[in-house]
């Protein structure tokens, strides 16, 4: 039987967060997550043995900087890396393995052949506030920029398939995951202004970012942001790991994969680690926030924690309906008004 052709991801705008936690990929059909959980590897037949089951491996990418286990269970299965530092952003090998394998995970979902994309970049507010920015940025349209090719293995088999890949990424435009938060909620999937949230915009957002990392507390007024409310803690999720296996016994991609499948036991680091972001936004904001038009709770910890946030605010924050796709997918919508501009802009010269 013959397969349906595929429809071709040719000169598409795609919103990318390279988050801590997972690379979020979004462009017009939707969005995946991918966590970001890599784990360097080697070519290797399973076990079988009698009496055990069989696990099934995760997404192996090869790179010319290696093999590279992403995803769930990555670190069941080789040396698990776990960089945080911002200037992973610079191309760093497994950063580079988890955009490749978002992109896969994206042309497999939705039914895709891959040739080009204008991508639409989000990063954390420290890569744009430390006194190398300007390299990051930079340096992260450097590497993204221009043909990419990878290959995808099935290690289930004796005889592995491999799956060959390439990309061209046409544009790189960098911006930060606040701004991704911004107008996902300002925007509709075209790129106008949602009429009864334009009036808002010049009024001050107050934007809560719980990431795997980082807590990011930023407000913005008129499209700018107000920089005495801005700040950047390593509060994030990987805190309330950290509480839970004080002495680092799992990696964090072993705990945090237990957390997304529902198996991991938070019940009594919770109080401590609400405190410990409770009192990051009291000493940063305190209680400005009564004056915000509105604030916006993102990131996977806002499925955590979003009863005490929502309460902290007093009834005044509000939980998008994808809170982990919010940045890739305001990111998109950014990349979509940016278009249309362009377009009238033409129209009136010609």
């Amino acid at each position: 039987m013959t397969e349906p052709a595929k429809t071709t991801l040719k000169d598409e705008i795609a919103g990318v967060d390279f988050g801590a936690g997972a690379l979020k990929v979004y462009s017009r059909w939707g969005g995946i997550e991918l966590p970001s959980h890599v784990a360097l590897g080697r070519r290797r037949r399973q076990a079988r043995v009698s009496g055990l089951r069989t696990m099934k491996p995760p997404m192996q990418v090869v790179t010319a900087h290696g093999r590279f286990y992403l995803g769930l269970g990555a670190h069941d299965w080789g040396r698990p890396v776990e960089n945080l530092a911002d200037d992973r952003f610079l191309g760093a090998p497994e950063v580079a393995a988890l955009f490749y394998g978002g992109m896969t995970a994206y042309a497999r979902e939705y039914a895709l052949d891959l040739d080009s994309i204008q991508a639409i970049v989000g990063l954390t507010q420290s890569a744009f506030t430390e006194d190398a920015a300007s390299n990051i940025v930079s340096g992260v349209r450097g590497w993204l920029l221009g043909v990419h090719e990878w290959q995808i293995e099935d290690a289930e088999k004796d005889t592995p398939d491999v799956e060959a890949f390439h990309l061209t990424v046409e544009s790189v435009d960098v911006t930060s995951q606040a701004a991704g938060t911004m107008f996902d909620y300002f925007l509709d999937d075209q790129g106008e202004f949602i009429p009864a949230r334009k009036p808002s915009y010049k009024k001050e957002i107050g934007i809560v970012s719980v990431g795997m990392n980082t807590l990011e507390l930023l407000v913005i007024r008129n499209g700018a942001p107000v920089e005495r409310f801005l700040t950047s803690e390593t509060a994030g999720v990987r805190r309330l790991l950290e509480i839970i296996d004080p002495s680092g016994m799992y990696s964090r991609g072993e705990l945090d994969t237990q957390l997304r499948l529902g198996k991991l036991d938070y019940r009594d680091a919770l109080p401590a680690w609400t405190s410990e972001i409770g009192g990051h936004i009291e000493r940063r904001w305190g209680n400005a926030f009564r004056r915000f038009a509105t604030t916006i709770v993102v990131g996977g910890g806002a499925l955590i924690l979003k009863d005490a946030l929502t309460a902290r605010f007093n009834g005044k924050a509000i939980v998008p309906d994808m809170p982990i796709m919010a940045v890739a997918r305001g990111l998109y919508k950014l990349g979509q008004m940016q278009q249309k501009r362009r377009r009238r802009r033409s129209r009136a010269r010609g």
